[in-house]
């Protein structure tokens, strides 16, 4: 299996979300990169249209992100917490 991993856009992405979000962040950052390392099996071997701007909610936690398939990333563009 590859090793994909998330990363945010910039490095301040985070800054300011209390610690209940970082770590509802970092669990659903970490799925997001075993499911899509599932996904996409040929990783940088990829060939096709990647998928595009995808959005996930979960509880108070919304995240916007691209699966960058060839670099074996999924990359955190905005992070919203409700709570």
């Amino acid at each position: 299996m590859a090793e994909w991993r998330w990363e945010c856009i910039t490095d301040d992405l985070l800054d300011g979300l209390p610690s209940d979000a970082l770590g509802a962040v970092s669990q659903l950052g970490k799925e997001l990169a075993v499911r899509e390392s599932m996904v996409f099996l040929d990783g940088p071997a990829f060939t096709g249209d990647p998928p595009g701007l995808r959005t996930i909610q979960r509880g108070p936690l919304m995240v916007v992100y691209l699966t960058d398939v060839r670099g074996e990333r999924v990359v955190l563009i905005q992070v919203n917490w409700i709570g």
